[in-house]
């Protein structure tokens, strides 16, 4: 069935009670009153605001979307934008596209303006829901792509250039438009990380989002009464495809617009969240301000917390290791994959295995794995390859692009570009990008292995290793290096402490420096290459 049906069978099963919670700690006048006859608006013990909506009313302003879509002329298999900062209508207004039979698009919201017209045009998109955070980007090429799109604005004082969506979703019917869907229909448009260039576009159907419930919902065990609480990004299939477990058991769901320990700490002991998705410099930030006394878990309810689990970059061992210290009781999970496998679940560890932790894990529910060279033939045990994965939730193509799509899908097979090994238990281990793999001296180094090793020196808080060029061995292994606050730190005692590593795989190179990271937690190389690779590369070799 298409995923629409889970909101409809949500509204009528579990009608008035709550299934999506919008929590604001950094807001500081009271929020713009939306959906007033339905919205619940006050503030916690700490004096944040926040809001929620019932299954029922996610489902009428689903519909009433729908609705006025259909009324603007939108059409099954047109195309739909999403560019909204996570937000109470975020969710509704995906529906509501899908309720037509249209394609959701959702786009990052630290797209330019260039790169939010390049998007708009690849996806071929008719209409573009935008937020109050994006006036000025939009404002800039709106003359442009207002000449044959629909512009939708969500948030008070609609800009001239613009529709206002509140106001006109408002006046429509709250019924279902009654669209026919099936599973094979198209169903969104997701964009890939770009980290090699302008993203491409990733097109899935309905039966892929379906499967990526049912992967979440058999991972973690979701039930009716948990409650998942969603930090990420909603326009990344990590941050929708785990909430999907909600959906899928009628469950609810916090949005929470805030990233420091306080907020997440004490959002989890409001509301009683008991799953909780982190990326790994929250889950560090955490750990800090715990070690350094800032946060005390004294002060928080966290009893019902039973699972935190991490996804979208490679996971440090020393990280999961200091996280039991503090929460032993707590269930743990990994998550691997990618927005072209309907986000994360193709490979997890399995809340059963924290033996193995420092893998992605094995195959998920409904998943198939294997590790390949480069004619697509698996490779023995315990040799490095590509990963390859299989399932209902691979992407149909990259939209437009045969030539990215016969690149990236074999028989069914998508060939990740992810670089990995098997151990004798058949549990799987990232070594890193194919595209990262730095050659230095003819040897092959995996920069993931080398950052989990220095990872476990206590004074840094985060480590990217990253390729540079060397007149005399190709490349270079350079680590950019971030301290723990208050921490002081020289090259001799990095060197000293990588003395532990095989001489080949040491870093040639130490920089101290802020690891920058993207919105879904990946380290930004190419963005670390563009800034350290004019510098001039100080041999270290002989420092060893």
């Amino acid at each position: 069935m298409p995923i629409t049906d889970l909101l409809e069978q949500n509204a009528e099963k579990y009608a008035t009670e709550v299934a999506l919670v919008e929590v604001n700690p950094q807001i500081v006048e009271k929020p713009r009153m939306l959906w007033k006859d339905y919205d619940l608006i006050q503030p916690t013990s700490s004096l944040w605001y926040r809001r929620e909506i019932t299954w029922s009313v996610f489902n009428e302003k689903a519909n009433r979307f729908a609705q006025l879509l259909i009324s603007r002329g939108v059409k099954k298999g047109d195309k739909v934008a999403i560019l909204l900062m996570n937000c109470l209508e975020w969710l509704p207004i995906y529906f509501g596209i899908l309720k037509t039979g249209a394609l959701a698009v959702p786009m990052n919201f630290r797209y330019s303006a260039e790169e939010i017209k390049y998007c708009l045009d690849l996806a071929d998109a008719d209409v573009l829901v935008f937020g109050p955070e994006f006036i000025g980007r939009i404002e800039t090429i709106a003359e442009e792509i207002g000449k044959k799109r629909i512009l939708f604005y969500v948030g008070g004082d609609c800009p001239s250039f613009a529709e206002d969506y509140d106001k006109l979703s408002s006046n429509c019917a709250s019924v279902s438009p009654g669209i026919e869907l099936s599973e094979d229909d198209d169903a969104a448009i997701y964009f890939s990380s770009g980290t090699t260039g302008f993203p491409k576009a990733i097109l899935h159907n309905h039966r892929a989002l379906m499967h990526s419930c049912k992967v979440e919902q058999n991972h973690h065990k979701q039930t009716h009464d948990d409650v998942f609480l969603c930090i990420p990004p909603l326009y990344h299939t990590g941050a929708k495809m785990h909430w999907f477990g909600s959906l899928i058991t009628g469950s609810k769901a916090v949005l929470l617009k805030g990233v420091t320990p306080n907020a997440v700490l004490k959002t989890v002991s409001e509301e009683k969240c008991t799953i909780v998705w982190l990326l790994v410099p929250w889950a560090l930030d955490i750990l800090e301000a715990l070690d350094n006394g800032s946060e005390k878990l004294s002060d928080y309810n966290l009893s019902q917390w039973r699972l935190m689990h991490i996804g979208a970059q490679p996971v440090p061992q020393s990280l999961i290791q200091r996280w039991q210290k503090y929460f032993p009781n707590q269930q743990y999970d990994t998550n691997y994959g990618l927005s072209e496998s309907i986000g994360p679940g193709c490979v997890h560890l399995g809340i059963e295995n924290i033996n193995k932790i420092g893998a992605i894990g094995i195959a998920g529910y409904g998943w198939e794995t294997k590790i390949i060279n480069d004619k697509g033939e698996e490779v023995a045990q315990g040799e490095v390859g590509e990963l390859a994965v299989k399932g209902p939730g691979v992407m149909k193509c990259y939209y437009k692009n045969p030539e990215a799509t016969a690149e990236a899908l074999h028989d069914g097979w998508l060939w990740t570009g992810d670089m990995a090994r098997m151990d004798e238990d058949g549990f799987i281990f990232l070594v890193d990008r194919k595209k990262d793999v730095v050659i230095s001296g003819g040897e092959n180094l995996y920069p993931v292995e080398i950052e989990n090793f220095m990872a476990k020196f206590d004074k840094i808080k985060d480590v990217a290793v990253i390729g540079l060029p060397d007149k005399r061995l190709g490349e270079i292994a350079a680590a950019i290096v971030e301290l723990k606050a208050g921490e002081t730190c020289t090259e001799d005692e990095i060197n000293e402490f990588c003395l532990g590593m095989p001489r080949y795989k040491r870093p040639k190179k130490i920089i101290f420096a802020e690891v920058p990271r993207n919105a879904t937690g990946k380290i930004e190389k190419p963005k670390l290459r563009k800034i350290y690779a004019g510098e001039n590369i100080v041999d270290m070799e002989n420092k060893s």
